[in-house]
């Protein structure tokens, strides 16, 4: 450190601003985006990448890349939050930009957090600064951007998409973290098991900020012993998580959702209901659960009561649109409802039947009838009957002649699917 302010200012830094990677060699986890011969490297080395928008889940190193982007290439880093800037802040800096370029030939790179709050009168000022490259733009957000954002900018843009870190991924951050005796806790004495750091790497839920929130906090609240040693063990992070009564290791947080899914398919709302509160109490996130209520509906319902889906998918939608705690109670709708509604797993074995004859019968062939161009080659099948000529349904074969008799789907006599058996068979006279 140069002076006494400035080492004072780095202390007061958070840990998790303490511990940004500042190099592509520090930068854990994103695999699929930082791979040796990536795209996104070799543009970042050659300092090529031209405007992008990095979105995914927060803690996943979106902020981070941008910083080493702008550190790689020289450039000048200027940051923007959406929440808090206008069209005024914008134009500000692409006039700086331009004047930048224009004296120096240095690029300047314009971060705007949560990216997806412009709107679209925002977002058309820099359009032309991005067009003539007075900036590089790259734009940050928890939101897809293709349906939150304007197309015009989308457009302009490469669009990157970031994943939640692994478990692994924080473990590595955090022992680095214990270690660093320059930026991280190196310097305290500080006795934390593999089974503790775990689990906290496994609750922190994929989020690099919030896995060196909650280490920094039980380190700095923790009193040492008579040794100076701090001790953490997973009663401290409970404490410390900040994010609901319990915490959950990852085995357990499997057999609660596993007991969940088998409540679902057993028809019994009670546990179902309980083990799905047990989950969201702890943090889980609640668009796993109901992805599970999605693959159900159709797993174990599916034609019995076809509405199960609807009612699973407005559960999902519940989920990515509001949140908790109130998508709690459009689960717990569509967790009854499920549970409730009579059993089928006939799509399932269908499914499973077509995707075998699939693979085995790899070369089957379409009748020519049922081809979009049929030829006037006569193959035995006649010619394509139009259903609506004959009342809604006619006779005739759909299938390749190898599987011409072959049934996938059998319908069960479980509620709705009644109605089906009745229709085939007045079909199949």
């Amino acid at each position: 450190m140069d002076n006494m302010f400035e080492y004072n200012t780095s202390v007061a830094r958070p840990l998790a601003d303490r511990m940004r990677p500042s190099t592509l060699d520090e930068f854990l986890g994103q695999e699929h985006l930082i791979s040796k011969n990536s795209f996104l490297v070799r543009a970042i080395s050659h300092g090529t990448i031209g405007s992008c928008i990095f979105y995914g889940p927060p803690g996943c190193g979106k902020t981070t890349i941008a910083s080493i982007i702008a550190n790689t290439t020289q450039g000048i880093f200027k940051k923007l939050n959406a929440v808090s800037s206008g069209v005024g802040d914008a134009k500000e800096i692409i006039a700086e930009a331009k004047s930048n370029l224009e004296l120096y030939g240095t690029k300047t790179y314009l971060l705007l957090d949560e990216c997806h709050r412009w709107s679209k009168a925002q977002s058309d000022c820099v359009l032309e600064a991005i067009e003539k490259g007075y900036i590089i733009f790259i734009g940050s957000t928890t939101e897809n951007p293709y349906i939150s954002m304007t197309r015009a900018i989308v457009s302009r843009c490469k669009v990157f998409e970031f994943k939640p870190l692994t478990t692994d991924d924080l473990v590595r951050a955090i022992k680095s973290a214990l270690a660093d005796k320059d930026r991280g806790l190196g310097n305290l004495q500080v006795n934390m098991s593999e089974e503790t750091i775990k689990y906290l790497a496994y609750n922190s839920s994929g989020d690099m900020r919030t896995c060196y929130n909650t280490l920094e906090f039980a380190v700095t609240t923790t009193p040492p012993d008579k040794d100076n040693i701090i001790t953490i063990d997973n009663e401290v992070i409970n404490e410390c998580m900040q994010k609901g009564n319990i915490a959950l290791d990852e085995n357990t947080s499997y057999d609660i959702l596993s007991a969940f899914c088998k409540s679902l398919r057993g028809s019994d709302t009670d546990a179902a209901l309980f083990y799905c509160q047990k989950l969201l109490v702890s943090g889980y996130d609640p668009l796993i659960i109901a992805r599970r209520l999605v693959a159900h509906a159709s797993e174990d319902i599916g034609m019995a009561d076809s509405n199960a889906l609807l009612m699973a998918i407005s559960a999902l939608t519940s989920c990515e649109k509001l949140g908790l705690p109130e998508c709690s109670l459009t689960l717990s709708h569509a967790i009854i409802y499920i549970c409730e509604a009579e059993k089928s797993n006939s799509v399932l074995l269908a499914m499973d039947a077509a995707r075998e004859d699939a693979i085995k019968y790899k070369n089957a062939r379409v009748p020519n009838h049922l081809k979009n161009h049929p030829s006037g080659y006569n193959d035995g099948h006649g010619k394509y009957k139009y259903p609506h000529n004959y009342g809604g349904y006619v006779k005739q074969q759909y299938l390749p002649d190898e599987l011409k008799d072959k049934i996938y789907y059998e319908p069960k006599s479980n509620g709705r699917e009644k109605n089906i058996i009745r229709k085939k068979s007045m079909y199949n006279k």
